[in-house]
């Protein structure tokens, strides 16, 4: 399978828990593996009882896994920078207050958390040589379908503004007339170099994201997740990025045949309910069912993450990467 594997689905569904327990698989079959979580509501950190930061890791007493945890706000912030210190060099000292005025209002619009996440996504597949798997535990549905949009969208908006970037070196040059140098050549410019930059960041994105990588979503029994999966699935394909299996997790436990109580009336009547939606996802879906995760009376960690690894049916042979 291809070598970056990304989990996604719903707020909630447990998707850091299968990513955990994916990583955890791979490593015990012998591959080099990097766990990359986005969701700061159920870290790393949490499954494997054990500090993470933004870069790899070691996870302890397991061999040839290691884990990041990005947090989403520092990697705004840090991608804003970026991007102003570049324009700072590009333009003159009177412009960089309001470089930096309009940076700020920038933090918080529309945008900016998907595009400093893919940004860093990005990264990690270009500079992902020490591990044959990464897996990315990804931020709720929306966000990720978002993310994964970018690089079509952002490649055609490149293209139009290195050919207006060109177009107005062109005319500013043929207007220059007398002692009146152009104070740019369309050779060395640095706008146009910072485009082409992005271009071939852009091109490497789309065409690792469509050749080597491999998209699951994790749901649980209930409508509002089949629902969302439901459009999630669509979204992908529209994308050209089809969904290899689904994991429902979460699922009820039957008690036992003997009790008649209250609390075992519910959960058979939870049971039948969830075995419908099971069966919907079963036959109305696509992407075929690859797990039925079970509840668990404690936090799936340590000898329940290796239980839940085990109940995972996807394979963990990995292809080379086609884009280096």
């Amino acid at each position: 399978m291809e070598p970056f594997v990304f989990f996604g689905g719903k707020g909630g569904v447990g998707k850091t828990t299968v990513s955990c327990a994916y990583g955890l698989k791979c490593a015990r079959d012998g591959h080099r593996t990097l766990v990359v979580s986005t969701d700061p509501a159920h870290s790393v950190t949490d499954v494997f009882d054990q500090p993470f930061g933004d870069s790899p890791r070691p996870v302890e007493g397991i061999e040839g896994l290691e884990a990041m945890q990005i947090d989403p706000e520092d990697e705004v912030t840090r991608h804003l920078d970026e991007i102003r210190q570049d324009l700072s060099e590009q333009v003159s000292a009177s412009m960089v207050n309001e470089i930096n005025r309009q940076l700020e209002m920038a933090h918080g619009t529309p945008g900016a958390y998907e595009s400093a996440l893919f940004d860093r996504f990005v990264e990690v597949m270009r500079t992902a040589d020490d591990y044959d798997r990464v897996v990315f535990d990804t931020a709720p549905s929306g966000s990720t379908l978002r993310l994964l949009g970018l690089p079509d969208l952002l490649e055609d908006w490149i293209d139009r503004l290195m050919y207006k970037r060109r177009t107005s070196i062109d005319l500013f040059e043929k207007a220059a007339v007398g002692n009146n140098e152009p104070r740019r050549v369309m050779e060395g410019d640095p706008v146009l170099a910072r485009l082409e930059e992005r271009k071939s960041f852009f091109e490497f994105a789309g065409s690792t994201l469509h050749d080597d990588a491999a998209f699951f979503l994790v749901v649980t029994p209930d409508e509002l997740s089949l629902n969302e999966t439901e459009r999630s699935i669509a979204d992908l394909r529209e994308k050209d990025l089809p969904v290899r299996g689904l994991v429902a997790n979460k699922l009820t436990p039957s008690p036992d045949p003997d009790e008649n109580g209250r609390g075992a009336r519910y959960l058979r009547e939870r049971v039948a309910t969830e075995a419908k939606r099971l069966e919907t996802i079963r036959t109305a879906f696509d992407p075929p069912l690859v797990a039925e995760i079970g509840w668990r009376s404690s936090e799936i960690k340590g000898d329940l993450l290796d239980d839940v690894a085990a109940e995972l049916d996807i394979e963990t042979a990995v292809e080379p990467p086609t884009h280096a």
